[in-house]
């Protein structure tokens, strides 16, 4: 709903996306220090945080609609969007609680559990966009009530505290972690699904609203969208054990071409319903891969400092494609999105191919490390 509310509110509609970009710049200015706070004092307080960030954002949110202000509304989206960060730290602790052989079915069936927001979010933002005059102010305040039961589930979560390693090591430079290959594959599988995916999901409601399809149509788009996101995620995990992390990557970025030229064939809601669900399996299969792939360039005592840049590339990505969408599919069509779309999943490919001929070379954090 993001960029439709933002459509609404201000009379630069190139702007109308601006919401989703300070999401992500909250998301991206916030992600390295929550998760250097967290490895402090341990995941529980800071989901917790995170959760008590979001019910604020939401109320600020639906402030800024019942004032018509877009700037205000901006500010609030920023503020969500650190819970959004914290949020995504979801998946490394699930890591740290599990086996080495279970790590990526750890990563994937927390990824897993978004299946419920596929039908929830974009249900909750038409359940609350008439409640009253301003179309969506009640969506924010359903939105605020899901953070109101996180906080209550994050009050019974347990993870173990931060190691003394964790939380008092040193390690090497943060410099010296992200110029490793692995952690430059890892960190681009991840940050370009996101931003790829982010850029079409967040101009699909656009897209279609320019071919005169109800909101209603949108939303169902969006809901499929997003369970084609999470619903791979009950075998992504068994996916990689079998063939390799690499392999899945590589499948991600060929299932998100095929997305493109599917959108590149028309624009019937088949269409963009077809594309949206295999962006979403692309996505699923690039940042679980990407992730996991992560888990072994850093050392515990780098942690948090790698888990922060890594998700800080992940938003600054996120955020250029969010500022770009609208101004993209309003001045240069839907159809160029998904050109530009598929000229960046080469890049990536090649560099997969490239890391992956020259993996067994490449030493590993840990061989590093000692």
């Amino acid at each position: 709903m993001n960029g439709l509310v933002g459509y609404s509110l201000t009379d630069t509609k190139s702007l109308a996306t601006l919401g989703a970009s300070t999401y992500v710049l909250g998301s991206a200015l916030t992600t390295m220090p929550m998760s250097l706070w967290m490895a402090k004092v341990g995941r529980r307080r800071g989901f917790m945080a995170g959760a008590l960030v979001n019910i604020a954002g939401c109320a600020v949110a639906a402030f800024a609609l019942s004032i018509h202000s877009f700037t205000l509304y901006c500010v609030a989206t920023a503020v969500i969007g650190i819970y959004n960060a914290i949020g995504l730290q979801y998946r490394f602790a699930a890591t740290e609680v599990a086996t080495t052989e279970d790590k990526a079915k750890a990563i994937s069936l927390v990824l897993a559990g978004g299946i419920v927001g596929g039908f929830l979010g974009p249900a909750a933002t038409r359940w609350g966009q008439h409640l009253f005059t301003m179309p969506f102010l009640g969506s924010f305040l359903i939105l605020g009530g899901f953070a109101v039961l996180a906080l209550a589930v994050q009050s019974q979560v347990h993870v173990p505290r931060p190691s003394f390693e964790e939380s008092h090591g040193d390690g090497r430079p943060l410099s010296t972690i992200v110029r490793q290959p692995q952690f430059a594959v890892a960190a681009i599988s991840a940050a370009m699904s996101y931003g790829l995916m982010n850029l079409l999901m967040t101009a699909t409601p656009l897209a279609m609203s320019f071919c005169s399809y109800p909101y209603s149509q949108a939303v169902l788009v969006i809901q499929w969208h997003v369970v084609g996101m999470y619903a791979p995620a009950f075998v992504t995990g068994s996916l990689i054990k079998r063939f390799s992390v690499l392999h899945i990557i590589g499948a991600g970025i060929l299932v998100m071409a095929i997305a493109s030229l599917v959108a590149l064939h028309g624009v019937t809601v088949a269409h963009f319903m077809i594309s949206m669900v295999l962006v979403g399996i692309g996505w699923n299969f690039m940042y679980t891969g990407g992730t996991l792939l992560l888990t072994d360039a850093y050392t515990p005592a780098e942690r948090a400092r790698a888990q922060g840049a890594n998700d800080f590339f992940v938003f600054s990505v996120m955020g250029v494609s969010a500022f770009t969408s609208g101004a993209l599919v309003s001045a240069a069509g839907w159809q160029l999105m998904n050109w530009a779309a598929l000229a960046v999943l080469g890049f990536i490919g090649a560099l997969l191919i490239w890391f992956a001929r020259s993996r067994s070379h490449l030493p590993t954090a840990k061989a590093i490390a000692h």
